[in-house]
């Protein structure tokens, strides 16, 4: 059944009919399923080896997003990085570095303070969208 369900990934655009040849369907409710399941399996084969050997401070995991504490007089987050891009050809990991002492991770803000690490709540910037802009002008109308 499993099987089935990564191999028969057929969508449609444009009128098209495509095969996706790699990789899980985008949105099918296994894919997430699937992908949890494989995920676990590489920290279990793969990921802890790596993160023994570079002495890593802390690993945290949220679906597709992993925070890696460490310091850098004893890791290279590069060659970190490098290692996990040589676990499998079909998944690329990429990397956000902090920025002036601190990095977001979901919706927590992480700053460094005097070598201890803090954590804060975190909220995307406010965007305008077209919700916010209607209610915008309907405002500016009212005054």
């Amino acid at each position: 059944m499993c099987n089935i369900l990564t191999k028969q990934n057929y969508f449609q655009y444009k009128d098209l009919q495509y095969i996706q040849e790699n990789g899980l369907a985008m949105g099918a409710p296994t894919s997430t399923i699937f992908s949890e399941i494989y995920l676990k399996y590489l920290e279990s084969t793969k990921i802890f080896d790596i993160l023994l050997k570079y002495h890593t401070l802390g690993y945290f995991q949220y679906v597709d997003d992993i925070l890696i504490v460490y310091k850098n007089e004893v890791m290279n987050i590069h060659e970190v990085l490098d290692s996990f891009n040589k676990i499998t050809p079909t998944m690329t990991f990429t990397m956000e570095e902090e920025v002036n002492n601190r990095i977001n991770f979901l919706d927590i803000t992480i700053p460094k303070v005097d070598h201890k690490i803090l954590f804060n709540t975190y909220r995307n910037p406010p965007q305008l969208t077209s919700s916010f802009q209607m209610t915008l002008a309907t405002h500016q109308n009212k005054s």
